[in-house]
């Protein structure tokens, strides 16, 4: 069973006296000149002859993008991925320590883990193998009888990773948070969006060959006959999916999407297709009714279950289970999904070292067991509490700041109080650990370890239909560099790893720190009231909440927001989506400013000191923007705009400050500086 992650079911990351001439913000550059910021500015990282007022993220940011270069073996550099380096560092050592020690009990976690990395690391044996470990499934294919065979087979091996047009998932109902409920998402592309399948600019038409000889190139290398006739065929068949998947800025409504079917009525949706034999290989044939999120989908897709002939289908499966367990075969299979998938796709040029895929491995598939290990040696109990203090901080703001919304009613700002006071901060770690016993793993299988580790988690899954709600799961490992926001679950979620410099520092002031992780817990709160997430209520159910004057009024800010950001270029030839950002935006929006008000409230009416020259202010707002560094190849970036919900770095931090009357008061930004707005353009929604 695939994890269907999308903004719409849980949205993630990844200062007293003002400076109010010219001439102080000059003194400011000047005193910038020290060797050493004690206040958790990056100085080194900085470029003192961008102005502020005209690019404050260059201004911040440049002196680090100018000296910093991409490794060939990535795409991304930046705060976020050299987190992640360190943690991948850290998980390393933690592995390493398990894989050396000579007896480990059989089917203790540490025998999991050791073996787990032991298995990918074993490329001799991978090589030898060849495409052996995964010949069993290949042969199911090739032995599918009928049609009603191959609804079946969708359903079965769903749980394997392998691709079809209908993705499986079990997730907390969004009319009735109290139970979870089958859903289906579209799904059966190979390309990253439908757009890929139509656009004809050079770009788009240069990786639907190679996407037509990396398909040709994969049926080689397995022995298999005909690959370019094959290639035309699955290109043909996923182009004609593409055509009726709904775009992802349709995708994130969530009101559009919850269409909940009797599951004895889907056959007036496809008659074509077998849903009987399809639920009961899922395991859910006794489930009585199935939320589809894109019908219009699902009934275009039986038109063309239907159309397809079963060899052609067949064709699309033998790829897709190839594909799926590209990552895990030999080197030439490895090389050949690499080259197309990274390099041509997202430019990446060298893969990575072998032991950071191991390492991802391990966490992607025993994640729970290093986090417990990794909680112990990198989180400590006085940054929890010093985190708890602060997300009830920020709480606090976000409430007054709710009480001083001129345009919302008295009705409205009652109920956004009862959804607020119901958050849930889940902060570090889980209090109840993921239980992996029913996992067998072993040192010479990896395909087999693998298979049996998407089985047990498929069957996790399912397990959870017609039970209570695991309020204790959580959907990140520790050791991930990321926060999210459940909207279902009314829960916000700070991973230990992020909870690092220059996001969360022990040893910094509190301006820096409220600019850095009080921005992404004000951003991770923001969801909970962004244009989607305020369509649900205290309980997580999808309820207006909202008079009809007060939604008026919010989307009314709301628009404002999409049309700034959709005029933020990326490229000449290429704009940010202000409609597919807009959820991530009006986070980052509310982010900081609750955020600046927290801080302000931690000041107790008291100036804040002035660090190596800047006041409390600058130094909030420069927090801000270097959370966002980055740097990004070419091809990734233009996948990202394409297809993440979330801005460029460089505008979720020029959008968010824009908006901001205390920034413009801070840096001194005036009318003719590039980064000022009249009064009346900057959005304030919360």
């Amino acid at each position: 069973m695939k994890t269907i992650i999308t903004s719409a079911l849980c949205s993630s990351l990844l200062l007293v006296a003002g400076c109010n001439t010219t001439e102080d913000t000059n003194s400011t550059n000047t005193a910038m000149q020290k060797t050493a910021l004690a206040s958790g500015i990056e100085k080194a990282n900085m470029d003192m002859s961008v102005r502020p007022q005209d690019n404050f993220y260059q201004y911040i940011n440049g002196g680090w993008l100018k000296s910093h270069d991409i490794p060939s073996n990535k795409t991304t550099i930046g705060s976020f991925y050299d987190l992640r380096d360190k943690a991948d560092d850290d998980v390393k050592a933690i592995i390493e320590e398990l894989a050396d020690a000579k007896s480990l009990k059989n089917g203790s976690d540490e025998q999991k883990v050791a073996d787990l990395f032991r298995s990918y690391m074993d490329t001799a044996e991978r090589d030898a193998l060849a495409i052996k470990p995964i010949q069993h499934i290949l042969d199911v294919i090739n032995n599918i009888g009928d049609k009603d065979q191959l609804a079946s087979f969708f359903a079965k091996y769903d749980a394997l990773g392998i691709a079809n047009p209908l993705g499986f998932y079990i997730s907390i109902d969004a009319k009735n948070s109290s139970r979870y409920a089958s859903h289906i998402w579209q799904s059966g592309l190979g390309l990253p969006d439908r757009d890929y399948y139509f656009n004809e600019a050079e770009r788009f038409v240069k990786l639907r060959s190679g996407y037509l000889t990396h398909i040709e190139n994969m049926y080689k290398l397995a022995g298999l006959t005909d690959g370019q006739t094959a290639a035309k065929t699955i290109m043909n068949l996923e182009s004609q999916l593409a055509e009726h998947h709904w775009t992802r800025v349709e995708s994130r409504n969530s009101e559009k999407r919850y269409n909940k079917f009797a599951t004895a009525d889907l056959s007036g949706l496809t008659d074509g297709f077998n849903w009987q034999a399809y639920l009961a290989a899922m395991g859910v044939a006794g489930e009585k009714d199935i939320i589809i999120n894109q019908p219009d989908f699902v009934k275009a897709f039986g038109t063309i279950f239907a159309e397809t002939s079963l060899e052609d289908w067949k064709s699309y499966l033998t790829f897709h289970t190839l594909s799926s367990f590209a990552s895990y075969l030999g080197q030439d299979i490895v090389n050949e999904d690499f080259d197309f998938f990274s390099k041509q796709l997202n430019g990446r040029q060298e893969q990575r070292p072998l032991w950071k895929r191991g390492v991802a491995v391990v966490n992607n598939n025993l994640g729970e067991v290093i986090g417990k290990v990794y909680v112990g040696r990198h989180f400590t109990p006085e940054a929890k509490s010093r985190m708890s203090t602060l997300v009830e901080n920020l709480r606090s703001s976000y409430g007054q700041s709710i009480d001083e919304l001129e345009w919302m009613s008295k009705k409205t700002q009652k109920a956004a109080h009862v959804k607020l006071a119901a958050f849930t901060p889940k902060i570090g770690y889980p209090d109840k650990w993921e239980d992996y016993s029913s996992l067998t793993i072993k040192g010479d299988d990896l395909v087999g370890n693998i298979i049996r580790s998407r089985t047990v988690s498929s069957q996790k899954q399912l397990e959870k239909l017609g039970g209570p709600i695991r309020k204790w799961e959580w959907g990140m490992t520790p050791q991930t560099v990321n926060a999210y926001y459940s909207p279902t679950r009314n829960e916000i979620v700070f991973p230990a790893a992020i909870l690092q410099p220059p996001f969360f520092n022990m040893a910094a002031d509190d301006a820096v720190n409220y600019g850095g992780i009080g921005a992404v817990i004000g951003h991770e709160m923001g969801h909970g009231f962004d244009d989607q997430g305020s369509k649900y209520d205290a309980e997580g159910n999808l309820r207006n909440w909202w008079s009809e004057q007060d939604l008026a009024e919010f989307s009314k800010r709301t628009k404002s927001l999409v049309d700034q950001y959709q005029g933020y270029k990326v490229f000449d030839d290429l704009h940010v989506n202000g409609e597919l950002t807009l959820g991530e935006n009006i986070g980052d929006l509310s982010g900081v400013t609750i955020a600046y008000k927290a801080y302000k409230a931690s000041l107790n009416g008291k100036e804040a000191p002035v660090i190596d020259g800047l006041t409390g202010d600058q130094r909030f707002f420069m927090g801000y923007a270097q959370i966002w560094r980055s740097k990004m190849v070419e091809k990734t970036m233009r996948n990202r705009v394409a297809t993440d919900p979330h801005s460029p770095g460089e505008f979720r931090a020029l959008g968010s400050l824009s908006n901001m009357n205390e920034f413009y008061e801070a840096f001194d930004v005036k009318e003719g500086d590039a980064m000022y707005l009249a009064p009346e353009q900057r959005v304030k929604i919360w």
